[in-house]
């Protein structure tokens, strides 16, 4: 799949960043069913596994052992994704489209982090990652219909 043509930006901003599929692989591993962890060790920079990793550690038990392992993961997608965005042309604002698929395990490894984050007390953090998500351009909700 190719990337989109990039949108003209009528408003004097940034353009849109779209990342490129780089992690078909994964993607289609995870809709096979494959365990995570086994993606995740395959495809250790594809986002999307490091936050499937993170959303199912953080619906799996409210302990702190399940936080703060969402967070681990949460956070090395959070970072694969910065990296890819970068490499993107992406310079640290502008919007980053959800409806994007490549895109989305970024903003979900964001998503989760903000949660995480919330679930041991970080709450700059949590509220920097949800700010983060909105300044990208896309909502929680956005995100969370994603899952």
């Amino acid at each position: 799949m190719s990337s989109p043509e990039p949108v003209q930006n009528l408003l004097g901003g940034p353009a849109p960043t779209y990342l490129p599929d780089e992690h078909a692989a994964a993607r289609t591993a995870l809709a096979e069913g494959q365990p995570p962890a086994q993606v995740a060790a395959a495809h250790p920079a594809s986002s999307l596994v490091w936050a499937v990793l993170a959303e199912q550690t953080l619906d799996g038990g409210d302990d702190v052992v399940h936080a703060v392992t969402a967070y681990a993961h949460a956070r090395t997608g959070y970072h694969r994704g910065l990296d890819a965005l970068r490499r993107a042309g992406w310079r640290g604002q502008g919007p980053i489209p959800a409806d994007h698929l490549p895109n989305q395990g970024f903003l979900r490894s964001l998503l989760a982090l903000s949660r995480a984050a919330d679930r041991i007390g970080e709450d700059a953090e949590a509220d920097r990652c949800a700010t983060f998500l909105v300044e990208a351009g896309t909502s929680v909700g956005e995100v969370r219909s994603l899952t």
